[in-house]
């Protein structure tokens, strides 16, 4: 698996977006999660990166932007820019498998208040969220509700085929959203808005990575 990422800036309208260079401090005019053009940064460090995640931005003569703070525990309004991670996939894109979400849910524990996701390596997991965080989280590529009781994860639950289908139905189109957007933390969708299952691994197994992004990352 290869991949790296870009960071990119929205306005909170969503109306406006720029792209990060190679260079770590200009940044260009751009569309939201495009794809990489020459020039953009491409960052596979993930300490630098998480500097990145969240933070807010504002206008600059120089640079077009800079860096300002963090927003706080208590900074409900989230108003202004902000920067985000963007991935960038350099080879092909795994299917997930449905008896590894089986494996995932029956190893989680019911009274938890788990997270199951989808990490970048397409491999479902659980997130334990009393302990983890799931905002900022590079590590999640497609993510369901938070659950802890038994109708949802645990032996029981992984043992109804017909939940089991749902959820994995959900995670698939999910994955795809997320291959097709280049966004982390994607939400899975609503049941009634899915395509046939059939349809939507097709296009997983037919999607292509970035032919421009073959440069190597720096």
């Amino acid at each position: 698996m290869k991949l790296c990422f870009s960071v990119d800036a929205l306005s909170s309208a969503g109306d406006h977006a720029w792209r990060l260079l190679e260079d770590g401090k200009h940044w260009r005019p751009s569309s939201f999660a495009e794809a990489l053009q020459p020039g953009d940064g491409k960052l596979t460090d993930r300490e630098t990166l998480q500097a990145w995640v969240g933070r807010r931005l504002r206008s600059d003569k120089e640079f077009c932007l800079i860096p300002k703070d963090k927003p706080g525990r208590f900074d409900f309004f989230m108003r202004g820019i902000f920067a985000h991670a963007i991935i960038h996939r350099l080879s092909s894109a795994p299917l997930p498998d449905r008896e590894d979400l089986i494996q995932c849910m029956a190893s989680s524990t019911p009274g938890t208040a788990w997270l199951i996701y989808l990490d970048l390596a397409g491999h479902f997991k659980a997130l334990d969220t009393n302990k983890n965080r799931i905002i900022g989280n590079l590590d999640i590529a497609v993510r369901g509700e938070v659950a802890s009781a038994e109708a949802y994860v645990g032996k029981e639950a992984a043992s109804k085929a017909a939940y089991v289908d749902g959820l994995y139905h959900q995670f698939l189109a999910g994955w795809w959203e997320h291959l097709n957007s280049r966004r982390l933390s994607v939400f899975v969708p609503d049941t009634e808005k899915l395509e046939e299952l059939d349809q939507i691994r097709q296009k997983i197994l037919d999607w292509e990575p970035e032919a421009c992004a073959s440069q190597p990352p720096t």
